[in-house]
């Protein structure tokens, strides 16, 4: 029987989502622990796409296989509830639902949506502070000109300068629908939606975004980054407590 299932989790202290190995500081592997645990074999999950290490999740989604044999024997609130009783407490499954016979949470997802809040304001944010990049207090953005670079990276695009993997052999085109910037006060908020992200790709065009927006780089440097297809050519990858994977769409 197949399963999607959505997840949320705190990526402070694990590799990232997918596993490596044996390694058991992953996502992935705490979950195919539990799951394998239940159904008296092992069992893979897939995660429609991979956050980094240190990137959280508020709407992940997974899908896995239980055995036939367990079929009538344990439902999908069963299978939610045994999770979330063995899982660490920052990883939840908010859900978990039949799915159809050939669904696949990668495969099939549509797009993605990707936030990263950043905070001038060193004197809040006591309880999200794992959630969040912390900016120089005295650090004066240059907002508008960011929205005109962020206009820049929409559409279509080899985005090869913002791959973090050098050595990646598929293609680095995707397409990025809308990048929204929202200020509150000393916060700013960057919304990315998108088919797909390469591997570092948001956090690489936050850091540009940034350098842009302190005057380092110009609004318009957009155009030549992406045809230089040149890692070096973007700008600095933006750390991960910020950003975080917030939709997924089917």
């Amino acid at each position: 029987m197949n399963y999607r299932m959505e997840i949320a989790y705190d990526g402070t202290r694990y590799n990232g989502w997918q596993k490596l190995g044996d390694s058991p500081d992953t996502i992935q592997e705490k979950i195919e622990r539990v799951l394998s645990s239940l159904a008296g074999e092992s069992v893979d999950v897939h995660g429609a796409g991979r956050t980094d290490a240190g990137v959280h999740a508020a709407g992940q989604v997974a899908q896995f296989r239980m055995p036939d044999h367990l079929d009538g024997t344990l439902s999908a609130p069963m299978i939610r509830a045994y999770l979330n009783r063995y899982l660490p407490d920052d990883i939840g499954i908010l859900s978990v639902s039949k799915a159809a016979p050939r669904f696949h949470s990668r495969y099939h997802a549509k797009g993605k949506i990707y936030t990263y809040r950043m905070t001038r304001d060193l004197s809040r944010h006591v309880f999200d502070r794992r959630y969040i990049t912390r900016l120089d207090p005295e650090v004066i953005l240059d907002t508008v000109s960011m929205r005109a670079a962020a206009a820049q990276l929409v559409g279509t695009h080899d985005f090869k300068s913002f791959c973090g993997n050098t050595h990646f052999k598929k293609s680095t085109v995707r397409t990025i629908f809308s990048i929204d910037l929202k200020e509150d006060g000393p916060d700013l908020t960057i919304t990315y939606y998108g088919e797909g992200f390469l591997q570092y790709m948001v956090r690489i065009m936050t850091g540009t975004l940034l350098e842009i927006g302190l005057g380092e780089r110009d609004a318009d440097c957009i155009p030549s980054v992406l045809n230089a297809k040149n890692r070096r050519a973007a700008g600095k990858t933006a750390p991960p407590e910020g950003l975080t994977l917030t939709k997924v769409l089917y």
